[in-house]
């Protein structure tokens, strides 16, 4: 019997769990389904999407190779893809669907209607952990609860992984058998304008190359130029210190055990742990884990609630004029601006200066860390539903192992420590690069300077601080 691969946020060949165990039959159909009104309400950004397509093109010429078509649907809302998905199984004489699981909560509810209604004439949709290293549900502390902060989590991995890291699938054979007869129109994968959005300019999708060899490569490259330094390069914007991978992990161009297995090659896949670099970039990739674990155990968080119940009171301020300023780059804060301007200009956002700028938003603005969420979502080319969010409730204290309420960054310090000489803010600022080293943090420290064509701060750093702690601990 013919089975069925159905591709999601997993567009590659190598490691994929799903396609692996559909492939092992003797012919296998793969599916993806375009689903632009969904996409629409969760936020998703268009070079995101568009960087999606561009790899699904990549994707269905290496399926060729296999013997494996690929049918392109567009079926507007995950909630009509039901029967969609059993007329087309019936079709081909379908009894299995192969996929990997999808963890935020209407993507679940997804699966279990398509499951459901399958089900009904005795067809299987079988779902694979291909995400993350270790099952959702898997990590448990020792009363058998989900971990709500992140060390205790991280050092139960650590022992996982000391016990065997989790091994890549086989490479699949080459299919022997074609029994599909697709139209072209089935096969034919639609352009971003098709779908209802504007296209991607041309330069800035030349900053994100697709392609399995590619992020391969970037992951080479990475582990060998830059892994020895990443500790102490990682959290300054002007250096490129960061893997820069995520983007590729997003959409599964690159897996999680890809990673994992990479990052311990020298050591014959054994969890030696030899240097600091090491260390630190496998507790970034932990933390992705985290915050996946987080999104399955406590799915209040995929219904933009808060992870700690009790800052759902918190007194946010309505400022659509600072809300608009910080979206633009026009705080008057230059590590913020900088930042929040390379987020419009290439899709992403250095780290560290992710954290500055949602800080500066939830805290010096006081403004609602969804409406900071909902804005990186809309343009970020890495945009993860469980990071994105684990990192604005981190930032705004709402959330599991939260920063403390107290505890918060001033952006200028944040300047001076991880962008000293200016660099980053000069590319992304144009207009303070005249100034030297020092002014260039706060240009308007010593006075107005006229001509710089620079707004002054939105905001005063001190008092908007004071204001903060005083609505957190309003709380009680």
């Amino acid at each position: 019997m013919p089975t069925l691969i159905w591709f999601r946020q997993d567009l590659r060949i190598s490691d994929h769990a799903a396609l692996w165990h559909a492939s092992r039959h003797s012919a296998c159909l793969a599916l993806v389904i375009l689903s632009p009104q969904q996409w629409q309400q969760h936020d998703d950004a268009p070079i995101k999407l568009d960087f999606y397509l561009r790899q699904l093109r990549e994707l269905q010429q290496q399926l060729q190779h296999y013997n494996i078509p690929l049918m392109v649907q567009v079926v507007p809302l995950w909630q009509e893809i039901a029967p969609v998905l059993l007329e087309l199984c019936q079709r081909f004489q379908i009894q299995q669907v192969h996929a990997n699981v999808e963890l935020g909560i209407h993507e679940l509810q997804r699966d279990k209607h398509c499951q459901d209604v399958l089900a009904q004439v005795k067809i299987q949709l079988e779902l694979y952990q291909d995400r993350t290293l270790f099952p959702v549900g898997s990590i448990r502390n020792q009363s058998g609860q989900p971990y709500q902060v992140f060390t205790p989590f991280k050092k139960n991995c650590y022992e996982r992984l000391n016990l065997q890291l989790p091994a890549c699938y086989p490479e699949i054979a080459i299919q022997t058998s074609v029994p599909f007869e697709l139209t072209p129109q089935e096969q034919q994968i639609p352009e971003l304008h098709e779908l209802g959005y504007d296209a991607i300019p041309t330069e800035q999708q030349q900053l994100w190359t697709i392609g399995e060899s590619h992020a391969q490569q970037q992951l080479d490259d990475f582990l060998e130029d830059a892994l020895a330094d990443y500790k102490q390069q990682r959290d300054f914007p002007a250096q490129a210190g960061t893997s820069q991978l995520s983007a590729y992990l997003n959409i599964g161009i690159l897996s999680i055990r890809q990673c994992v297995q990479a990052l311990f090659r020298l050591q014959q896949g054994q969890f030696l742990l030899t240097d600091e670099g090491q260390q630190t970039w496998l507790d970034e990739l932990l933390w992705r884990e985290f915050y996946q674990h987080i999104l399955f155990d406590y799915p209040q968080v995929s219904k933009h609630l808060p992870f700690q119940p009790k800052t759902q009171q918190l007194a946010w301020r309505d400022d659509p004029e600072g809300l608009a300023a910080w979206q633009q780059g026009q705080t008057g804060i230059p590590i913020v601006d900088a930042g929040m301007r390379q987020l419009l200009a290439t899709g992403w956002m250095h780290n560290r200066v992710r954290m500055i700028c949602a800080m500066f938003l939830t805290k010096n603005l006081l403004i609602d860390w969804r409406k900071g969420e909902q804005w990186f979502m809309q343009h970020l080319i890495d945009g993860d539903l469980a990071a994105n969010n684990g990192g604005w409730q981190w930032s705004a204290s709402t959330g599991t192992d939260a920063a403390p309420y107290f505890r918060i960054f001033n952006p200028i310090s944040q300047s001076e420590k991880f962008d000293p000489n200016g660099d980053y803010i000069r590319r992304w600022v144009p207009e303070l690069k005249s100034l030297d080293d020092k002014t260039i943090h706060e240009p308007y420290a010593k006075g107005y300077k006229a001509g710089l064509g620079y707004p002054k701060a939105i905001v005063d750093l001190k008092s908007s601080r004071v204001r903060a702690i005083e609505a957190f601990k309003a709380l009680g």
